[in-house]
């Protein structure tokens, strides 16, 4: 299946997690999250609101990840859901299993996990 990249990711991001910042405990968001610090808890968005998730590779996320569409660069420790799309780029590295529907994976990136592929029947 292809897709031509404009569609793949939102372009507005609502909410920016700055290099210098830390946030400990679970953040839910809507919309657009682009995380250049670190977050230790669990990242989701409500089922309702489909959003991105942007990690770069100055980020990281220490939990669970879900969201529809989700474009990593950083480092995440733990089970990482895409409900529609994820890309992998070059600097991410996963430590956890990756659930998907569709995946970009770029040269260099790193899973030590499983990747799983979502069915139209799987929950999100």
């Amino acid at each position: 299946m292809f897709f031509k990249k404009s569609n793949r990711v939102q372009n507005s991001i609502e909410t920016l997690v700055g290099v210098d910042t830390c946030i400990e405990g679970d953040v839910h968001f809507s919309g657009g999250l682009r995380v250049d610090g670190a977050i230790r808890g669990n990242v989701s968005e409500p089922n309702a609101s489909p959003g991105t998730l942007i990690l770069s590779e100055l980020g990281s996320i220490e939990g669970a990840v879900t969201a529809s569409k989700i474009v990593l660069n950083g480092k995440v420790t733990g089970t990482v859901t895409a409900g529609q799309f994820i890309e992998l780029q070059s600097k991410s590295r996963i430590t956890g299993d990756v659930y998907y529907k569709s995946l970009e994976m770029h040269t260099g990136a790193v899973i030590e996990g499983k990747l799983v592929l979502l069915g139209d029947n799987s929950p999100e």
